[in-house]
């Protein structure tokens, strides 16, 4: 038996949760859903197996997704998992700072759902042309 990749999406919006749920899924994924970065890490904890990848917002309290990227990547037992900042923040510089904490892509909104894929198929998650 083998079991669906998963996937977490961490946004304030419960809009942009309900979107990119609806692209993961599409992809093969089953999506767990956090309201900020906080709530994430504490799902985390429940989760087994982890999850392969992490869409993360960048603005949102209590924990933003710098934060949040930050957080897991000091922990051993998350750094597997993939990470993929999909936010508003377009400044150059925000993305540098969050490639460096350990964000593996970055994905601007507003943003197509083949261009979720391609980041996807691009770090190796899921096939290439997978929404073509």
């Amino acid at each position: 038996m083998t079991t669906m990749p998963t996937a977490l999406v961490i946004d304030d919006s419960r809009a942009m949760r309900l979107i990119l749920r609806r692209i993961v899924t599409q992809l093969g994924f089953e999506v767990h859903e956090a309201g900020n970065g906080r709530e994430a890490l504490e799902l985390l904890e429940t989760l087994d197996p982890m999850p392969q990848v992490a869409l993360i917002d960048w603005n949102m309290p209590e924990m933003n997704g710098l934060e949040f990227v930050t957080a897991v990547r000091s922990q051993e037992r998350f750094r597997r998992m993939t990470l993929m900042m999909v936010t508003t923040e377009s400044e150059h510089g925000q993305i540098v700072r969050a490639l460096a904490a350990g964000a593996h892509e970055y994905v601007i909104k507003p943003f197509t759902p083949e261009a979720i894929a391609e980041k996807l198929a691009l770090l190796g998650l899921v096939p290439s042309g997978t929404m073509s």
